[in-house]
């Protein structure tokens, strides 16, 4: 069981991770960069659900996190907290909870958010009104800021994930 827990938290972690760092270096200066077109790809993203999704695995990598932790402190998670790695690990969960309840309240609802304005520019056709476009503007602001943050704090969570187990107990 350890075995495809491990496999299933570094799997999900490695898309979460990569998603993140590809949204906040590339995709979403991209966007920013396109204006108006922007928004059609991010109607795009919309569509095949990519918030969701990277929600998804952030989930997914959580849980099976916490409970690989609890296998491998065998159930005292009191004392294997006290040596270096039961430390480092928690200390990488903590931040890689911390960053996803961050994406639940901030990154998720404003790429809905996004999505349904530009989803409503598509459908009417034309460009955005101005109203539409400074709304735009602003959750572009915010989501990129957020994912920012979120990219930091999974490089953080990652790096104490790489280097516990090499921690003296």
């Amino acid at each position: 069981m350890i075995f495809v827990l491990r496999l299933l938290h570094i799997l999900s972690g490695l898309f979460w991770v990569g998603a993140v760092l590809f949204n906040s270096l590339i995709l979403l200066p991209s966007i920013r960069a396109a204006g108006p077109a922007g928004g059609a790809v991010m109607a795009q993203l919309g569509r095949r659900r990519m918030p969701v999704i990277m929600m998804a695995n952030a989930v997914v990598t959580v849980i099976s996190g916490i409970w690989l932790m609890t296998i491998v402190s065998a159930g005292d998670l009191g004392a294997w907290m006290r040596s270096g790695p039961g430390r480092t690990f928690a200390l990488g969960g903590a931040i890689a909870i911390l960053t996803l309840v961050g994406g639940m309240i901030v990154n998720l609802p404003t790429a809905s958010r996004m999505g349904a304005i530009n989803q409503a520019v598509l459908q009417r056709g034309g460009a955005p009104t101005p109203d539409e476009a400074a709304a735009l503007a602003r959750l572009q602001a915010r989501l990129a800021v957020a994912t920012q943050v979120v990219a930091v704090l999974l490089v953080l969570a990652t790096a104490a994930m790489a280097v516990a187990r090499y921690l003296p107990s």
